[in-house]
């Protein structure tokens, strides 16, 4: 008898490195799911990312969060999402961006600044959470979802205030691109104009690959040149941040107000520098493998994501995240109308 209550325990409570590989493998099969969802007319210009988010949401209103394999959900929405970054830093050309667009990074600082900077104003007269709304600032300022795990540790940002924040980037950010798309035809600009005001005001780089796609070749290649500009300077703003919770920071005396060095920007200056000056360079590397690191970096992101989203409770979705949606949406039409009139 005591055999088998020892057995039924033991099932419901798996080892330590079950529950972790159950876990991770959890995160990718929502992340497959959203793969998948992603491929249906209508949601395809969702993106994976934002599908894998709302699956992950609804998995958590209907089964509740998993606790069972907490540990590799854990593991994926930290571990893996510092690894997405670190390799997301291949996609940084620095020697384009340092020779052929300085006067376009110039532009990005300024609109990082107006992002980041209205976008906390707007809050603080909504009365909106200031976390939330500060991540939708630099999300909307330097490259989305990327930019936002990046801060969010420094900051030290609530898993669910980070998958909030991502998951409203990801799906507005598409409408803005799908919105570009329309105007493309009627707007007095050329495709260069048009690919400076893609690159330089929407959220994330495949926003502005589905905008400025439509432009043309120049348009595409002068909208992410401008959009790498904003993911040059990510770097840069996050060492701000830091600074400046050190300084907010300087006499408290609880533990938790230390800030931890995020070592994994470190991995991602590291890696911008190879791809830029080595890979393809010193050392060959087929145009395959790199697409397939881009594609693993795309997999852990989303993987990470959804051990955000499980995190996400609707109650305070609707609390917590309308006032800053309505902050960031204010931006992001402002910003729009000032990078146009000034190209």
């Amino acid at each position: 008898m005591e055999s088998t209550e020892a057995n039924n325990q033991i099932k419901k409570n798996p080892s330590p490195v079950s529950a972790w590989v159950g876990g991770v493998a959890f995160t990718f099969l929502i992340a497959l799911l959203g793969y998948l969802l992603a491929m249906v007319p209508g949601f395809d210009q969702v993106g994976q990312l934002a599908c894998a988010i709302i699956i992950a949401v609804a998995y958590r209103q209907i089964f509740g969060y998993p606790e069972i394999i907490r540990s590799g959900i854990a593991f994926s929405s930290k571990r893996l999402l510092r690894a997405a970054i670190i390799l997301y830093g291949l996609k940084l050309n620095i020697d384009v961006v340092l020779s052929d667009g300085l006067g376009l990074l110039v532009r990005d600082a300024a609109v990082i600044a107006f992002a980041i900077i209205a976008t906390v104003w707007l809050a603080k007269l909504f009365k909106a959470d200031k976390k939330i709304s500060l991540l939708l600032g630099v999300g909307t300022g330097v490259c989305g979802a990327a930019a936002i795990a990046a801060v969010a540790p420094i900051i030290k940002s609530k898993d669910e205030d980070t998958a909030i924040g991502v998951g409203i980037i990801a799906l507005m950010g598409t409408v803005f691109a799908i919105t570009y798309t329309i105007l493309r035809p009627i707007l007095p600009i050329d495709a260069i104009q048009y690919g400076i005001w893609s690159g330089t005001s929407l959220h994330e780089v495949a926003h502005v690959a589905l905008a400025a796609a439509p432009g043309g070749e120049d348009a595409l290649a002068i909208g992410l040149l401008a959009k790498l500009g904003r993911v040059f300077l990510l770097v840069p703003l996050c060492f701000i941040f830091i600074y400046m919770m050190k300084r907010k920071n300087k006499n408290a005396e609880e533990t938790d107000a230390k800030i931890e060095f995020p070592w994994f920007l470190v991995g991602f200056i590291i890696l911008s520098l190879l791809g830029s000056y080595v890979f393809g360079h010193s050392i060959p590397v087929s145009d395959g493998v790199m697409e397939g690191v881009f594609t693993l970096t795309t997999w852990l992101l989303t993987a990470a994501m959804v051990g955000l989203g499980l995190n996400v409770s609707l109650k305070d979705l609707r609390t917590k995240a309308l006032r800053p949606l309505a902050a960031m949406t204010i931006v992001s039409l402002a910003l729009s109308i000032i990078v146009y009139v000034t190209i």
